[in-house]
This record gives structure tokens, sequence and C-alpha cells, in this order.
């Protein structure tokens, strides 16, 4: 698979942690920023990581901020993004299983290496369930549509 990931200056740290650990597993990283530990804009980030998703370009996206809050919410306005902010490995087992994420969302300040190494492996190795979960997720879908 590849794997978009970005982060703002908060979690430029864990992120560049989660790239080597990512490429262990075999998968393509896409590195979208940012690139050092200066000040850098969450939205920017999250934004650019949710679009190469949508797009295509990424099977899937990881961002990191230092709660994983903001840079969650920015990725969610891209059209076409489930980024679900998960703390521990069952809730990203759970929003794959469940929700069909697309995107993971990590606060660097919240959760440590180890931690979240458990998190992004359940994430990238568990699929969608479907059945009466893809029902909930086509009704996301269609208003996502639906909107201007």
């Amino acid at each position: 698979m590849k794997i978009a990931i970005a982060s703002d200056h908060g979690g430029f740290n864990l992120k560049e942690q989660l790239k080597k650990y990512v490429e262990s597993f075999g998968h393509e990283v896409i590195d979208l920023g940012c690139y050092s530990a200066d000040r850098a804009d969450y939205p920017d980030h999250g934004i650019a990581c949710g679009e190469a998703v949508v797009k295509g370009e990424a099977d899937r996206g990881i961002v990191v901020c230092g709660t994983g809050i903001g840079i969650s919410i920015a990725a969610n306005k891209v059209k076409g993004v489930r980024c679900a902010l998960c703390t521990d490995p069952v809730m990203a087992r759970l929003c794959r299983e469940h929700n069909n994420a697309n995107m993971l969302a990590i606060g660097e300040r919240i959760v440590g290496i180890e931690l979240a190494k458990g998190i992004v492996e359940a994430f990238l190795t568990t699929e969608a369930e479907g059945g009466r979960h893809a029902e909930r997720v086509a009704k996301i879908t269609a208003y996502d549509e639906a909107r201007q």
C-alpha cells in the first residue's frame, strides 16, 4: 500500500519515527511534511494528506499533531475523508472494521512511540467488515457527496 503521512511541528518527531515503522511492513510512504520541528500549521498538512488519499495518490493516510485533534479536524474537511483520532490499537482496529476509516490521526503529546506503533499496525492490518457497517458508511458518503 501507499501510505501518505503528514504532521505539523507538534507531531514531527513521531511522524519521522512512524515513517520507518510503516516502511518496515513493506508499504511505500509519501511524506507530505512538515520537514522539520519549525512551526508548521496543522490544517495545511492535514488537508494535503486528505487530498492525497481522496485523489488516490495514497491508499490510506496518517496524520500527527500534538494531540491529533486539530489535524484530524482539518483532514475531515476534505470530502471523502474519514479520519479517526485513535489513542489505542482497539480504536484503530474498530475504526477500520466499523467505519472503514481511510485516515488515522495520532497525538505525539498523547501517546508514546510504542503505543503509536501498535495503533498504526492495527490501522494498517485491519480490513473493513462491510455489512451493516458499510450501510452506515454509505450514509456518511451520501451526505458528503450531497454537500456543495
